[in-house]
């Protein structure tokens, strides 16, 4: 459900005390603007908190949030596009950035840039990651990469003792029966990601390729693909696994996914939701990488998290600014965002973090310093259509989770649709 009052969802929340003069405009006047993004209770109740704390901070300005689950987020972004009634800022993901700027949807955040915007002193990495064509149309606001998420209890009474880092898909095999044994099937070792292409994308990247190729070809192959859905089939089968009727219910809010639920000690996310899952699981969790293929190249690759941007419907792009400067550069904003959305970019925002840092935050900073030489390069951004290649592989792994179809002539159908989606959509 979209959520649509700033004050909705708010707790009790401190706002960290400033560690370092970060000079903001502020604008009077009576203005609005809106911020859509993507969430779950956690992360809305941070940003509903920002939302008001700018507001105190700048009562010429009336900031409206709206904020929806990632399942919705993108079907909902594409009508807002389409009826150009997008919100002034939105949330926006490294995959569908080339996207909506070839669409016309976001404006270049150049001109902003050492004036509102400041962030001269910003790692030049994550920012150059927010760039199309030369220029800046997504600001970062954290780093990332994937991470799989583990119950530390039910590790610890199974006995698992491998290299969390360096593990290989054999040794994530071995765990998940280990841990469905000694629990005595009542927690299987880890979530069916058979349907996850996230996760599908680092093992095409374990063979030695790219799922999509320079010119936006999809160069995984049917191989690929059957490889990845027989090695979850040969799971579900040995019943190590959770339930096929829990896998297909596509992008399940965090809560409802193994770990928070306890029908599982392993799942699939990206690194800037560890404090979320946190906040709903009753267990410490813990953080390993994505299992390794023994032999293979890297898969993961550290990603800009979420960006924020400024849309073609922006109709006062100075408050919209003076909001996304703050996002970024107000100390008292920066300590109730914390780490939620990724690592920040900005030298002087993680050195005021540092001290004030929850338990599940340190874990956050400690996962990305120590995956640093174990990833890959960025990939180039997928082309346009790539959202409905997700469908589609979603789609298409349903039918092979339940047994409707087999594996090889499922894998060969989604490359063919994925190819026919991707050429469709240029």
């Amino acid at each position: 459900m979209t959520k649509l009052t700033r004050r909705a969802l708010l707790g009790t929340i401190g706002a960290a005390t400033a560690a370092a003069a970060f000079p903001m405009p502020v604008i009077a006047a009576d203005r609005s603007i809106r911020h859509y993004w993507w969430g779950n209770p956690e992360r809305d109740k941070r940003t509903f908190a920002v939302i008001d704390t700018f507001q105190k901070k700048n009562p010429g300005i009336e900031v409206s949030g709206e904020t929806i689950g990632w399942g919705d987020y993108w079907t909902k972004m594409a009508t807002q596009t389409a009826g150009r009634n997008m919100a002034d800022l939105v949330q926006m993901d490294y995959r569908f950035l080339f996207e909506y700027v070839h669409r016309g949807a976001l404006k270049p955040l150049d001109e902003f840039a050492g004036k509102s915007l400041m962030i001269a002193d910003f790692d030049q990495g994550p920012l150059d990651g927010g760039k199309v064509d030369g220029k800046l149309y997504a600001l970062n606001i954290g780093s990332n990469s994937q991470v799989m998420v583990h119950n530390t209890r039910a590790f610890q009474e199974a006995g698992i003792d491998v290299d969390l880092i360096n593990w290989t898909w054999d040794d994530f095999s071995k765990t998940c029966e280990a841990i469905t044994s000694k629990s005595g099937g009542k927690m299987k070792g880890s979530d069916d990601l058979s349907l996850m292409i996230e996760a599908f994308e680092a093992w095409v990247r374990q063979n030695g390729r790219e799922f999509y190729g320079p010119e936006g070809k999809v160069t995984a192959t049917a191989e690929d693909v059957s490889g990845w859905w027989q090695f979850w089939a040969d799971l579900r089968k040995a019943d190590v696994v959770r339930d096929k009727n829990k896998t297909v219910i596509l992008d399940p809010p965090i809560a409802e996914s193994g770990v928070p639920v306890g029908d599982t000690a392993m799942s699939h996310f990206w690194s800037n939701q560890l404090v979320g899952i946190q906040a709903v699981s009753k267990d410490k969790i813990g953080a390993a990488m994505i299992p390794h293929k023994a032999g293979g190249k890297q898969g993961q690759f550290i990603k800009p998290s979420m960006f924020l941007s400024l849309t073609r419907d922006a109709k006062d792009t100075e408050a919209a600014i003076a909001y996304m400067n703050a996002w970024v550069n107000d100390p008292e904003i920066t300590g109730i965002l914390g780490l939620e959305r990724g690592i920040p970019c900005s030298p002087k925002v993680r050195a005021a973090l540092a001290p004030k840092l929850t338990e599940v935050e340190k874990l956050s900073v400690d996962y990305f310093d120590a995956i640093q030489s174990k990833v890959g390069p960025l990939p180039l951004p997928a082309p346009k259509g790539a959202g409905e290649v997700r469908d589609a592989f979603m789609r298409t792994g349903t039918d092979v989770v339940l047994g409707k179809m087999e594996v090889a002539e499922a894998a060969g159908m989604f490359i063919q649709d994925a190819q026919d989606i991707v050429d469709r959509a240029q």
